[in-house]
């Protein structure tokens, strides 16, 4: 009964669901010559990932390579933005002066485009691969500091307080009651951080190419290869569903 109910509650769903869509889809590859359907996409991805990681040169490598090449991307900008946007964040939300100086500058950049920042990082960088980890590292950082600053601010007056009282050094301040009070807020800005970061990395691969899923998808256009275009589109959405459940459970592991 357990487990009927657990199927009917929790499975069946997303079954329908996945039925529905796949329906839809079969719909309108009848419609459209140019679009392919569920079966024939389902056949040109089991050939592509029968060897995911050949290599034929710098232009014709296997999805697999194309993928981990466009994750170490993320992985460095990501990184760089935890290093610099957490710890910048604690002092945003500790300091009122530096709030006050820094959240006019960080309303006015947050909301431009990830890729407005693209052409600043080739001019800077004079090479394609570090201004792709630039445009990851400017569109991380944001929700960075600002959750992370907002979960300083969250803190009651009352535990600071107590810790003066107490005549506790900055350091015991920030690692016995700022950072588990702000952990499950830091957490937040980086799941919406690396959210972003893998959003952004197919757009800014397809204008700088090299190796990466972005200019795999580009590549496969320019080949009219549309069924390796719909595997890519959901490589890209199984990849970040993946990031994304996996820092879920890091913050189930964590949160205090």
């Amino acid at each position: 009964m357990n487990i009927r109910r657990y199927f009917g509650e929790n499975l069946f769903p997303p079954i329908i669901g996945i039925g529905l869509f796949i329906v839809v889809w079969m719909i309108l590859a009848q419609s459209s010559e140019a679009l392919p359907g569920p079966i024939k996409t389902w056949d040109s991805a089991v050939v592509l990932f029968s060897d995911p990681f050949y290599n034929h040169g710098p232009n014709d490598q296997g999805i697999g390579w194309n993928i981990l090449n466009s994750l170490g991307r993320v992985g460095v900008g990501f990184g760089l933005a935890a290093l610099i946007g957490i710890p910048l964040g604690f002092i945003v939300g500790r300091v009122e002066f530096i709030d006050k100086m820094t959240s006019p500058i960080i309303s006015m950049l947050r909301p431009v485009s990830p890729l407005a920042w693209l052409p600043i990082g080739l001019l800077v960088f004079k090479a394609a691969n570090p201004a792709a980890i630039w445009v990851i590292f400017i569109s991380s950082i944001w929700p960075m500091i600002i959750n992370t600053a907002m979960g300083v601010r969250q803190l009651p007056q009352d535990y600071l307080n107590v810790a003066r009282v107490l005549n506790l050094s900055e350091w015991k301040i920030f690692t016995k009651i700022l950072f588990p009070a702000t952990l499950p807020y830091m957490l937040t800005g980086i799941r919406l951080a690396i959210g972003t970061a893998w959003l952004v990395i197919v757009a800014a691969e397809m204008l700088t190419g090299g190796v990466g899923i972005g200019f795999w998808v580009w590549d496969e256009w320019n080949n009219l290869n549309v069924e390796h275009i719909i595997i890519a589109i959901f490589v890209v959405g199984i990849v970040g569903l993946l990031l994304e459940m996996l820092l879920v459970r890091l913050a189930k592991r964590f949160s205090y």
